[in-house]
């Protein structure tokens, strides 16, 4: 049995490592102990043989309805069958000792024959356990990992591994179920108390969102984001990953599948503006002490993308014996484009610490040596082609985004040492800032399309050209601007979604075979584009068409097929998740600070743009418990 479609995936977390579980009760990818360790579930990326967990009626099919229990990752997820109604209530308490995930039967009408399915597969479905009874549970171990069944339910153990039950519920009956994995070489831990763990998660969650301070319209979706946003942190550095899973396709039949479970420095200011304007300062300021921590070093050395303990090396391989997700391989671990020279990430870095000082995040000596030190290093490495933000495996070229960013990032030093008067070569910095941009503006623009094009005297256009106002490199009010905006809309529309770029322009510009569906984020750039340039109502449009894409519980992945009504790409996506706060910022018209230099002089050519909205009114933050649950 293939695993479910992308969008059938509710995500659990314990802010280490994320589970999915389908509407059909299985949860279908786990990784232990970590976001980005092998998989001991990893049916998503084969079948059943790789390894899953099926908790459900016994007569099988979809939930009837599932929700997330309030403003939390307790998901509960009900059936209504011949026989009576059952919910089952998933959650993965935050971690303590180990780490748990609780499920627990509830019967709430009628008698419901019930089936469960537990079979481990570790080191990505090679790995069959050795289960044996341990004390009146269940242990099963292979290699490095150990994990724990408990539970009430009468279980059986087949010649192949898999831990079997079969029960009936019945109403106001509750059955609980807790698996705690532990390196196998440690003693055991104790399990939570599954019927405690529910109320407890629950409660971390909503005094966590007690701190959310969003005022503006649509706050059912931006909180569930900033929930998800949360979920993708990796609490022991305040990484933050772009994903919880590998592979997963970006075009049906296709061989664009990627691991997407590290922290990708791209993200960061975009990561930031969302946390700070939204009141979550500490993880803010978290995401920003590992960025410090990552990119620490040499310069010349930055990579675009970094492990959730600032790991830098990531090879990238193909687990040859996984089919992929519904048969679309290969199936890849780590990630090649690490390697790879992406000029816009000086910028990004740059601007992320401009961000972080602008919204009351002083800077330690620590971090003003290395922002002197990546700019030092920009002034050498500008002019040079790169592979640009989507991270194309074709020619190095010169990017016009990249190149904006590199203008972004001297723009800021520039700013900074002008505010706070210090030893910095800030004339040097400005004339090169000038310089980049007369240099853009000359080489990136196709006058007889009045647009930006995607690399210097390319015919392509890219996503990311909708950006160039949110720099501040132009104002919105700029004709070019306009123009950009009217040319990306018109030319990389996918049934009014944006691509990021058409990969068969400009003789295949990727050097990749196939396509890709709509790219969510860039969407979102669309919609905040459409606002900038005074759209304001085909923006919100826009908006609530793409709130639409999102599954039932609210997430998004990072791509969408509008050709089959299909997510794709990995999921949930913290750039898709990301861009709906940030967007539904805007349209409520709160001030959206990153990636701007908004509202004040930047170049001779490049003066002020439209006007800014006020910012929406500060309240007093709510206290809350960051508590996780005591087993």
């Amino acid at each position: 049995m293939s695993a479910a479609p992308i969008e059938d995936y509710a995500l659990l977390g314990d802010l280490q490592t994320a589970a999915l579980v389908s509407r059909e009760g299985s949860i279908d990818w786990l990784c232990l102990p970590r976001f980005d360790s092998p998989a001991c579930f990893a049916a998503l990326l084969h079948d059943e043989t790789a390894g899953r967990w099926l908790l459900a009626p016994a007569t099988g099919g979809r939930t009837t309805a599932r929700r997330y229990a309030g403003d939390s990752l307790v998901l509960e997820s009900e059936w209504r069958t011949p026989d009576g109604t059952v919910r089952v209530t998933d959650c993965m308490p935050p971690r303590g000792e180990a780490a748990d995930i609780v499920r627990v039967v509830e019967g709430v009408s009628g008698r419901v024959p019930m089936r469960m399915d537990l079979r481990l597969r570790f080191d990505y479905g090679q790995l069959t356990p050795w289960v044996r009874p341990d004390g009146g549970d269940l242990a099963a171990v292979a290699g490095p990992d150990a994990a724990w069944l408990r539970t009430d339910a009468p279980t059986t153990v087949t010649d192949d591994g898999r831990i079997t039950a079969a029960f009936t519920v019945t109403a106001g009956q509750r059955v609980p179920f807790v698996l705690t994995h532990q390196a196998s070489h440690l003693p055991r831990p104790e399990p939570v108390d599954a019927l405690a763990a529910v109320p407890d998660t629950r409660r971390f969650w909503e005094s966590w969102m007690a701190g959310c301070r969003y005022e503006g319209g649509w706050q059912e979706p931006v909180r569930r984001s900033l929930i998800t946003l949360k979920a993708l942190t990796y609490r022991p550095t305040g990484g933050i990953l772009a994903a919880a899973t590998t592979s997963l396709p970006e075009e049906p039949g296709g061989t664009r599948n990627w691991d997407y479970r590290f922290c990708w420095l791209r993200d960061s200011t975009f990561t930031l503006q969302a946390l700070l304007g939204t009141g979550f300062v500490e993880e803010a300021r978290a995401w920003r002490e590992w960025l410090l921590r990552a990119v620490a070093g040499d310069p010349a050395d930055l990579r675009i993308m970094y492990g959730l303990d600032g790991t830098r090396r990531l090879p990238e391989a193909e687990l040859g014996w996984l089919d992929g997700h519904q048969g679309t391989g290969p199936v890849r671990v780590g990630n090649a484009a690490a390697d790879q020279f992406q000029l816009d990430v000086w910028g990004e870095v740059l601007d992320s610490f401009h961000l972080a000082e602008e919204s009351g995040i002083a800077p330690d000596a620590d971090a003003l040596r290395i922002q002197r030190a990546l700019l030092d290093h920009l002034e050498g490495a500008w002019d040079q082609p790169d592979n640009s933000l989507w991270e194309v495996r074709g020619p190095r070229r010169h990017f016009t985004h990249s190149k904006v960013m590199a203008w972004a990032g001297l723009d800021r030093a520039v700013h900074s040492a002008r505010r706070h008067p210090a030893d910095a070569p800030v004339e040097r910095w400005a004339a090169l800032r000038d310089r980049i941009h007369a240099e853009v503006c000359e080489k990136a623009y196709d006058a007889e399309r009045n647009t930006f094009t995607q690399f210097y005297g390319s015919r392509g256009l890219d996503a990311a050209l909708l950006l160039l106002p949110r720099t501040g490199f132009l104002p919105w009010d700029d004709p070019r601007v306009r123009g950009t905006v009217d040319a990306v809309r018109r030319e990389l529309h996918e049934d009014g979604f944006v691509l990021r770029y058409r990969p068969e322009a400009d003789g295949e510009v990727d050097g990749l075979p196939g396509g890709e569906g709509a790219f969510v984020a860039c969407s979102f750039w669309l919609a905040d584009a459409l606002h900038g340039t005074g759209r304001t109502a085909e923006a919100r449009d826009l908006f609530e068409r793409l709130l639409a894409l999102r599954n039932d519980v609210g997430l998004l992945s990072e791509e969408y097929d509008v050709v089959r009504g299909h997510h794709l790409g990995n999921t949930p996506q913290a750039f898709s998740m990301v861009g709906l706060v940030n967007t539904a910022r805007a349209l409520s018209g709160e001030h959206i600070a990153t990636h701007a230099s908004q509202g004040r002089h930047v170049t001779p050519s490049a003066r002020d743009g439209a006007p800014v909205p006020a910012p929406a009114p500060e309240r007093a933050p709510t206290g809350s418990s960051r508590q996780t649950p005591v087993r």
